[in-house]
């Protein structure tokens, strides 16, 4: 991925971050969309205690826009990284940051908003697939920063 089109994607991602998280804060939990959804779904069992399964959806979603947001300030960072210091370790981190995106971010979507099992597809086995390529995102992203060459020393003129 170049540095234009990195940082494209991630404003992009951006806006769509914030747009998510504003349908889930007014969509989905000011609504009974979930609520209704989920009412005949026995209770979800979270750090050993019963709730709601409207409810552990709901925190689903938020858990989703927030690993949606963070991936997206961290591809900003490599895209501006990018345009500094070419290098296919960077490119890497911003394609994984974008897939981890797509997949983990995406899945927890579609398993709120669709079901456990929307299309035949069970969701929730999706979402491991983009946590890997966030992991390896900031792996790649930590290799790409470690082979960055200390210029501020050749640089000083005194």
């Amino acid at each position: 991925m170049n540095p234009r089109t990195c940082l494209c994607v991630a404003s992009c991602l951006g806006f769509l971050g914030v747009f998510l998280g504003a349908f889930g804060a007014h969509g989905l939990k000011d609504t009974k969309f979930l609520t209704d959804k989920y009412a005949e779904m026995p209770p979800k069992i979270v750090a050993g205690q019963p709730i709601p399964a409207s409810y552990k959806y709901a925190l689903d979603f938020e858990t989703g826009v927030e690993y949606h947001m963070i991936h997206t300030l961290a591809m900003l960072a490599t895209g501006i990284l990018m345009l500094h210091y070419p290098s296919r370790c960077l490119s890497l981190a911003a394609w994984c940051f974008f897939g981890g995106v797509v997949f983990f971010s995406g899945a927890l979507y579609v398993l709120v908003l669709g079901g456990p099992r929307w299309l035949g597809i069970p969701w929730g086995m999706v979402a491991p697939l983009g946590g890997t390529l966030q992991l390896v995102g900031w792996l790649a992203l930590i290799s790409g920063t470690c082979r960055i060459k200390d210029r501020s020393k050749s640089d000083c003129p005194i």
